[in-house]
């Protein structure tokens, strides 16, 4: 006979494969979520551009991630993997220009969680909403639903309670509180792929996006693309640099490279053979992008009228970055769970049958498919070795 239905707090993307994997191997699994509906901030997610995963080489893509650990548990179940397993749900995906990995065309978000959902159904997965945890022992999780407390016995428990981001969609981080009062490490939640304030103001470009760059930061650099904004810069390449920047004391320097296919002798050759405008030549001869061009007028006119400085200016424009945008209006965030406080299987040492996932574990990816991946891959983790424990004990 099997064990009791394995106990699942939340419905977010790392416990929804945590579950449907359990369930698959004939495990009974109950989902406890405190929304309404599951699956909120994987929702939000898709807002922007529903990126599942990327398709670069998994050398490449493990090293995306910050903690050894996490390298290791993407690898165990890596973006081909993940293709593979929505394949089998009924959710085709096709590959971007930009190798980031979508569901295929006309396929929204909500559908991509209606086909988990009916996953999970088909696979007799309960789930039990309007249910807020708010403890939990060696044996028992007690949750709140309504004015009620309920009280469960469990065997097996899995925490997938997000991160500090997007408190809108429930992912409040109520649970550092609880866990700090257990004794279980957690490093502080911080803004991760953030927007950046800046000193000086750009409200002028507000709107406007600053196309094929580099943005640098002492050895790091990125491609892409710049959101200017009111209060500063947005973009792929603003929050990859998170990442070496939060130990740095604000204020600090990044530079952008708004001509990367030329070298700073080339413009400033061109800059000095020629007799026409500064704005033409930057436009005609170094091809300039609109916005790269009114982002050099802001330049100091002695920097701008000098073809030796503007040149220099142009291939390492300084923004001077003040801090990061507020937890609650960011993608994601970094610190989390100590991966000291957790054995291999993701179970906390302290409380053995309590495996975490997710982002409320301690690590940090850039933009791009690779949270959502991390996300799905540490709930396949550990439901992995769940199935491992669970069929173990059955005569």
């Amino acid at each position: 006979m099997l064990n009791s239905p394995v106990a699942i707090i939340g419905a977010g993307a790392a416990n929804l494969i945590a579950a449907a994997e359990i369930a698959a191997a004939g495990i009974p699994v109950h989902i406890y979520e405190q929304n309404k509906a599951a699956g909120r901030k994987f929702l939000v997610a898709g807002h922007g551009g529903f990126n599942l995963t990327h398709s670069e080489d998994i050398v490449t893509f493990v090293s995306r991630y910050d903690k050894l650990e996490m390298r290791e548990i993407v690898r165990a179940f890596d973006n081909k993997e993940l293709i593979r397993w929505l394949a089998k749900i009924g959710v085709p995906t096709y590959t971007g220009s930009s190798g980031k990995i979508f569901p295929e065309k006309g396929i929204k978000p909500i559908q991509v969680l209606q086909a988990i959902l009916a996953y999970l159904k088909a696979h007799d997965v309960q789930i039990f909403y309007g249910h807020k945890m708010v403890d939990f022992d060696s044996e028992f999780v007690e949750l709140v639903n309504g004015n009620s407390r309920v009280k469960i016995r469990y065997q097996n428990l899995v925490l997938g309670l997000g991160g500090g981001s997007w408190r809108k969609t429930g992912s409040d981080a109520a649970w550092v509180t609880l866990l700090e009062s257990k004794g279980i490490k957690v490093n502080s939640l911080q803004a991760a792929n953030s927007g950046l304030n800046v000193e000086r103001s750009f409200s002028v470009l507000s709107g406007k996006v600053l196309k094929n760059i580099y943005l640098r930061f002492g050895d790091n650099k990125k491609a892409g693309e710049i959101l200017f904004t009111d209060y500063g810069i947005e973009g792929a390449p603003v929050y990859y640099m998170n990442r070496f920047i939060r130990s740095i004391p604000f204020p600090l320097i990044l530079h952008i490279d708004l001509k990367p296919t030329l070298t700073q002798d080339d413009i400033r050759k061109r800059l000095e053979s020629s007799n026409a405008k500064i704005a033409d030549v930057l436009r005609d001869k170094i091809k300039l992008s609109p916005v790269a061009a009114d982002l050099a007028k802001i330049l100091a006119k002695e920097v701008y009228t000098n073809p030796s400085r503007l040149a220099d200016a142009l291939k390492s424009f300084p923004i001077q970055v003040t801090g990061f945008r507020g937890i609650d209006e960011v993608i994601s965030t970094a610190g989390g769970i100590c991966f000291s406080e957790l054995d291999s299987s993701l179970r906390l040492y302290k409380f053995p049958s309590v495996f975490c996932v997710g982002e409320m574990l301690d690590w940090e990816a850039p933009t791009g498919g690779y949270l959502l991946q991390a996300c799905f891959s540490s709930g396949y983790w550990a439901a992995s070795k769940i199935k491992e424990a669970v069929l173990r004990e059955i005569p």
